[in-house]
Order: C-alpha cells, then structure tokens, then sequence
C-alpha cells in the first residue's frame, strides 16, 4: 500500500523549532523526490521546500530560506523538513508529496507532478 505520513506537527512559540518527518511506504523511495507543502486557511496551498530522489538537489520558497533545512534518509525511507526561527505566517498544514525521478529528476517540480500525497500535519506558530 503505497502511503506517505507527516509527523512533528504542533503548537510552537515564534522563534521556535520544529522538525517534520514525511516516512515513505509501498514504493522505490530513492527512485522518488519528495516537496514539502503547506496550506493556511483561505489560503492556496504552496511549495515550501524539496529534495531529489539521490538528495543532491534541494530547492526552498524565498520565504523559509535560510530558515528551514530538508533532508532524506534513504535507509529509512524518511524526508525531514527542520524549521528554525518560526514565524506566526509559517502556520499552515504541512503536506508532504512524492514525484517520480522519471518524472523530474531535480527540484522543484511542479505541483502537479507530485503523484502521492500524505494527509498533512497541523504546525500552529503562536504566543
């Protein structure tokens, strides 16, 4: 059964950190980039972040750069998004997608590509 699942969700103060995980089941995971997506109320939803199959490529929105890290071990068929100095405007859910390498082989890919998607992960940005 193919499924991916986000975890690392919650409430945290501005400033703070959390880390998402995204854990792959059912397909080739290596053969699969992953992108991070978030969606706040009334609003579209939007890539945030991704990482190539092998992990080479990695691509971030300007508004999270230098502020959110992804990663990928294989071995565990996990993709990790860290989120450092958080802002209330980070608050959304978090979405995380898998495309195909035979699809688009290095980031980003456009959302439509993204053939997979897990049920998301609330992450609430408040004092």
């Amino acid at each position: 059964q193919l499924q991916l699942v986000e975890s690392g969700g919650g409430l945290v103060q501005p400033g703070g950190s959390l880390r998402l995980s995204c854990a792959a089941s059912g397909f080739d995971f290596y053969a699969y980039g992953i992108g991070w997506f978030r969606q706040a109320p009334g609003k579209e939803r939007e890539g945030v972040s991704c990482i190539s199959g092998s992990g080479i490529s990695t691509n971030y929105a300007d508004s999270v750069k230098g502020r959110f890290t992804i990663s990928r071990d294989n071995a565990k068929n996990t993709v990790y998004l860290r989120m450092n100095s958080l802002k209330p405007e980070d608050t959304a859910v978090y979405y995380c997608a898998a495309v195909s390498t035979a699809v688009r082989a290095m980031c980003p890919a456009a959302r439509h590509e993204y053939r997979y998607w897990g049920q998301g992960t609330q992450v609430t940005v408040s004092s």
